[in-house]
């Protein structure tokens, strides 16, 4: 990342704890109704009804610092470096240096198959109905 965009990332950051802060500073719905029987509301710093449209205010104006800062990283971030071609162009050639792989012939039809893992050699085909006495 360079210097741009962490900057940016660092004005997201900010706008995103104000709106946060803001969002939890105002009041709901409900206050409203109880400012108008004179619940002490005008006793605040902003007034009966000043605190709500100065932190609605503020907080459409972190809004906005919020989404001009994402859609100015989704913009320093979009850096194409060639016109055309897909995701998969980017990536790095494959290792050529693999080993190939053992090529091994089929057992002949009257050969007995190898045993693998410990288990007993499969017989030949003519074996396998003679019974030993």
């Amino acid at each position: 990342m360079n210097a741009l965009s962490t900057f940016i990332v660092v004005i997201q950051v900010l706008s995103a704890l104000a709106i946060i802060g803001l969002v939890l500073l105002q009041h709901g719905k409900g206050a409203d109704m109880g400012a108008a029987f004179g619940s002490g509301a005008s006793g605040s710093l902003f007034g009966a009804t000043g605190s709500s449209n100065f932190l609605s205010k503020s907080t459409g104006i972190a809004a906005a610092i919020f989404f001009s800062a994402t859609l100015a990283l989704a913009f320093v971030g979009n850096k194409r470096t060639g016109v055309g071609g897909g995701v998969m162009e980017n990536l790095p050639a494959a290792p050529t240096t693999a080993a190939p792989a053992p090529t091994t012939a089929a057992p002949a039809a009257n050969e007995s198959v190898p045993a693998q893992n410990g288990a007993p050699a499969a017989p030949a085909s003519g074996q396998a109905n003679q019974i030993p006495k």
